[in-house]
């Protein structure tokens, strides 16, 4: 029995499953606000509580570095630790790992039909492969290729240097320097990031901002209520924030590719993407992914397909416990 968690900031999801080889329904599955709760600890206490669990390994996905079975999370006020969780859980053996790695493990266990391919790439297409996912943070991950199987690893790329590429985004990396330290690319590509985008054009480059917007952005979720304006053709300013978001995040997913020769692909994940589907098929996505100059051949021989399952990483948790424990 394997309990398995996707801790991200905005929500942490919990599972447990009978068999960690083969990931069908859950004994138990829950989501929680992670704004709610002091600690990691204290929602897994209150999980296997509940539901009267006694499971015999367990595996965490947290959005942050890990080292040393410790991580620091980057969006949320906690610090998540292995031997802390293993003694709440009775003294079994308790894996953690970063949230985009446990993506990555996840993708083994994906349907053809939780897979929307935006570039089918070579079709002989293999070697490392690699996992971009924009939520409330910007998360990178690897696959190594050894011959035969594919070793995800972490890496925290999404905090690199954010670099532009034509003179609208060499003028939004100016303005957002004036508001952070450090502008990494998960200032433009998350959800925040694209509420940072939005601000730039409305105040940098004055795009009108109507009462009705303004209102919704104070009372809902600012990044869906950017995405579904622009959707729903609602505000000229929402549309062309979505569009440089976009662009954004396919020139971020084609130096992913470059840095790891991912020539086995490129999995886009994170809730972002499977919400933006028919703005993101629209084309500047994947005109950006192979915008690389010399290089561009090489891009265009790397599939590129969006994750549509939100259970991923929570999948991938499990699936990581389980090839550990044998």
């Amino acid at each position: 029995m394997i309990l398995a968690g996707d801790i991200g900031g905005t929500k942490t999801n919990l599972a447990v499953f009978a068999d960690g080889q083969r990931l069908g329904s859950a004994i138990a599955e829950e989501k929680f606000a992670s704004t709610e709760h002091a600690t990691l600890d204290e929602i897994v206490k209150e999980f296997v509580t509940r539901n009267g669990l006694r499971p015999d390994a367990a595996c965490f996905g947290v959005a942050g570095p890990v080292k040393d079975g410790r991580c620091v999370a980057t969006n949320l006020p906690w610090v998540v630790d292995s031997e802390v969780l293993s003694h709440e859980l009775g003294g079994v053996k308790t894996w953690l790992i970063n949230d985009l790695e446990a993506n990555a493990y996840g993708i083994a266990v994906l349907e053809p039909r939780e897979l929307v391919v935006l570039n089918p790439g070579a079709a002989d297409a293999r070697g490392n492969a690699a996992i971009i996912a924009a939520g409330t943070g910007l998360g990178e991950a690897g696959l190594y290729w050894d011959g035969r199987d594919h070793i995800p690893f972490a890496c925290e790329g999404g905090h690199a240097d954010f670099s532009p590429r034509t003179p609208v985004e060499v003028e939004l990396l100016g303005w957002l320097r004036g508001r952070f330290e450090h502008v990494s690319w998960e200032r433009v590509v998350s959800g925040p990031g694209l509420v940072n985008v939005y601000q730039f054009l409305r105040d940098v480059k004055h795009l009108e901002e109507p009462d009705w917007l303004r209102a919704e952005l104070g009372t809902g979720d600012p990044g869906a209520v950017i995405s579904q304006a622009a959707e729903a053709g609602r505000s000229p300013l929402c549309a062309q924030a979505l569009d440089l978001f976009v662009g954004l995040y396919g020139a971020e997913a084609g130096n992913l590719a470059l840095k790891l020769m991912a020539t086995g692909g490129v999995y886009v994940g994170g809730g972002i993407a499977p919400k933006n589907l028919q703005w993101i098929d629209r084309g500047a996505f994947l005109a950006a992914f192979l915008a690389k100059g010399r290089m561009r051949g090489l891009l265009e021989a790397i599939p590129v397909r969006i994750i549509l399952s939100d259970r991923t990483a929570l999948l991938g948790a499990a699936r990581c416990a389980a090839l550990r424990s044998t």
